[in-house]
């Protein structure tokens, strides 16, 4: 028995290291370059790789942008925060604003058991502007219990919700401006 483990145990080393070896080799890990078509230079060689999508960064090249980091954080967007105090009464299912999405569960305000809504709003932008958000409506209509109908309805609601979060986060921005009193030329007082 321990005669048969250790052949199994050699057979697995000696296939593992023969599977690895024909990966490697066939992946092309190695491939001869021209000296004339490429730089000599690291820092372009590596520019050019990561703009063609061949390579990634960690912290930011570590240093090499020495002008300061900015962020994008939810509660400096006005957009988000003039959206969510808009819909802060509904309860919200979905929240992501790296992918720049809020989605409502299901509401029924009360006046009909048997219809809910769930507000869908994307945002295209991080700009104060009317075409940087998308606001879709869907209406669950339910006949019994499991019997529902879910169809995307065009109503009124978009709309005012649209322009709600406009004049929201329009009031927003002019008070970020106003506190750190910087001027944008695409924003007209």
């Amino acid at each position: 028995m321990i005669l048969l483990n250790y052949i199994f145990k050699r057979f697995f080393l000696i296939l593992s290291f023969a599977l690895l070896t024909i990966v490697f080799t066939s992946c092309g890990i190695y491939k001869p370059v021209d000296a004339r078509k490429v730089s000599p230079n690291a820092d372009e060689r590596v520019k050019k790789n990561l703009e063609e999508g061949r390579g990634f960064t960690l912290m930011g090249g570590m240093g090499k942008n020495k002008g300061g980091t900015t962020y994008s954080f939810a509660s400096s967007n006005p957009m988000w925060r003039a959206t969510l105090e808009i819909l802060d009464f509904l309860p919200l299912s979905n929240i992501d604003y790296a992918g720049g999405i809020i989605i409502t569960d299901w509401y029924n305000e009360g006046t009909s058991s048997n219809e809910s809504v769930k507000i869908t709003i994307r945002f295209l932008t991080t700009e104060v502007r009317a075409d940087g958000i998308k606001i879709v409506v869907h209406k669950k209509k339910c006949i019994q219990q499991q019997n529902c109908r879910i169809q995307k309805v065009d109503s009124a609601l978009e709309s005012e919700l649209q322009v709600a979060i406009l004049r929201k986060a329009a009031i927003y921005e002019k008070e970020w401006l106003k506190k750190n009193k910087k001027s944008r030329p695409d924003l007209k007082d």
